[in-house]
């Protein structure tokens, strides 16, 4: 079994992966170490044979991840280290050691999956954009809060907006003006997400015409699924870049 770790700032992404039969066995989000150990330690007589994983967490952090997996499961992590150059993408930072690995990840499987330009939108604690031209040169990127940081923001600074998960969610099965605060407020942002998408959507004809893939992932990337019809949405984007950058033989 391989397990596969995407270590954000607010959750951990896992799955684990049955080696021999090349398929999904199984997957997860949790928001803790100790609930990723529960998680794994549940599916049974599991035996981890190898793991990667990319973080943007601190060093200490993720040290201290990969030490709780070795004494839970026995498994030596592989990390997603920063790179100028790998699987034909050039990165185009000008201290490419500054662009988070999740983003990177994201590209290279982007720009594998689309084999040509392409658009990559990642729509999680933070929203993304990056451009990817067709001989794998990063054109550069956006980024902005995404729905989490946004409704927190205002409840946080706007004494008066309180609302639980729930009603968020039941607010935004419609994007019709709010006639409550919490309508106000979800749909607001949502309309944002999709105004951010319709403008990269703009810079990436102004580059490319209409010669370019479009990807959409990360948690809220249902969110602009109706502004995007011809995007492909791939959940598991930063995992695809991630066993490119870390191939385990």
């Amino acid at each position: 079994m391989i397990l596969e770790l995407d270590c954000g700032n607010s959750f951990i992404k896992w799955r684990v992966l049955d080696a021999a039969a090349a398929s999904l066995f199984s997957e997860g989000v949790v928001d803790s170490d100790s609930a990723l150990i529960e998680s794994l330690r549940s599916l049974g007589k599991i035996v981890l044979r190898k793991c990667r994983l990319v973080s943007v967490r601190t060093a200490e952090e993720t040290e201290a991840l990969i030490k709780l997996l070795e004494q839970a499961f026995g498994v030596s992590a592989v990390c997603a280290r920063p790179a100028r150059e790998m699987s034909g993408v050039k990165n185009g930072y000008e201290d490419y050691e500054r662009l988070g690995l999740d983003r990177w990840l994201a590209m290279l499987g982007g720009y594998h999956l689309a084999s040509g330009a392409c658009l990559v939108l990642d729509f999680g604690t933070a929203v993304t954009a990056d451009f990817i031209s067709a001989d794998g040169e990063h054109l550069g990127g956006f980024i902005c809060p995404g729905m989490p940081l946004m409704r927190n923001q205002l409840r946080t600074h706007t004494r008066k907006i309180r609302y639980g998960d729930v009603a968020a969610e039941r607010a935004l099965t419609s994007l019709a003006p709010g006639r409550t605060t919490v309508e106000a407020v979800e749909r607001g942002c949502s309309l944002m997400l999709k105004g951010f998408v319709l403008t990269q959507l703009d810079i990436a004809r102004e580059y490319w015409g209409e010669s370019f893939r479009v990807f959409v992932t990360g948690g809220d990337a249902d969110l602009v699924a109706s502004v995007a019809p011809g995007a492909r949405l791939v959940p598991d984007l930063v995992f695809v870049g991630l066993a490119m950058a870390c191939p385990l033989s």
